[in-house]
């Protein structure tokens, strides 16, 4: 039996994350294992923060509207 060399799929694989990982301080953008855990990391919470910013602009609005609809002598519930 022949052996499987991953030579170039595991170099990609590497080389992919590693990019990702670019301007993290120290090991966790020099070394594969720490910076795959961070890289790993970072997307969860980047999944999350686009979640987040959804919330935090309709919240923004609803008191932008508020604030405007009050000047008019009337609550936003009463829109």
């Amino acid at each position: 039996m022949v052996r499987v060399k991953r030579g170039n799929v595991a170099r990609k694989r590497r080389k992919k994350v590693l990019q990702l990982a670019k301007g993290y301080r120290g090991a966790h953008s020099r070394l594969f294992r720490v910076a795959n855990q961070q890289v790993m990391k970072a997307l969860r919470y980047s999944y999350v923060g686009r979640k987040q910013k959804k919330r935090v602009f309709r919240k923004l609005w609803i008191s932008r509207i508020n604030a405007s609809a009050r000047q008019k002598d009337i609550t936003y519930s009463q829109l």
